[in-house]
């Protein structure tokens, strides 16, 4: 198996995570052998609340918050979207320093939606290729990304692997572009 033995964090606020882009990755995730490890950012919930759009979800429970965490103690890190979980994720400093330590050590990361707020946050995207939900792009452009409009994009072009996708539908080809990488 592709990933065996290898640790994924999946990093997401306490509410507002699109539930499809926490368990459609995290599934690729187990079933290539890998580890996912639920992060949760801005405090010590223990669990989060997930969303269909709007709509109330499912709940998940947390293995660690990101304030106790450690980059070095990962293998790759998958940011899911989900605006209101994206904007929230942003606002923590420790969930960005932690994002931010994936791509400075260059280790893998993967995100999808409203995620790449949190890679915005991190200064880290200057010559970064990467799409997102259309809402982020002059984020993302302003951040110093280039912004295009694809299933899935996969960027080599900084430290480590960047993979990033627009939304729920692109799923199919952002799990399989993640597990690769990962």
């Amino acid at each position: 198996m592709a990933l065996e033995g290898k640790k994924i964090a999946f990093l997401v606020a306490a509410e507002g995570i699109e539930q499809a882009e926490l368990t459609e990755p995290w599934k690729a995730v187990e079933q290539a052998g890998g580890r996912p490890l639920l992060l949760v950012a801005g405090g010590d919930a223990q669990q989060v609340q997930a969303f269909n759009h709007l709509d109330k979800a499912d709940t998940f429970h947390v293995d660690l918050p990101v304030s106790r965490a450690g980059v070095e103690d990962f293998d790759g890190l998958v940011l899911p979207g989900g605006v209101a979980n994206g904007d929230e994720v942003r606002t923590d400093p420790e969930a960005v320093a932690f994002a931010k330590g994936f791509l400075e050590l260059g280790k893998p990361v993967a995100v999808i939606c409203h995620g790449p707020w949190v890679l915005v946050e991190t200064g880290a995207l200057r010559g970064r290729r990467m799409t997102s939900w259309p809402s982020l792009q002059t984020d993302i452009r302003n951040a110093g990304g280039e912004w295009v409009d694809e299933e899935v994009v996969v960027d080599t072009n900084g430290a480590g692997p960047l993979v990033s996708s627009r939304k729920p539908d692109d799923l199919p080809a952002f799990t399989k572009a993640m597990a690769d990488v990962f």
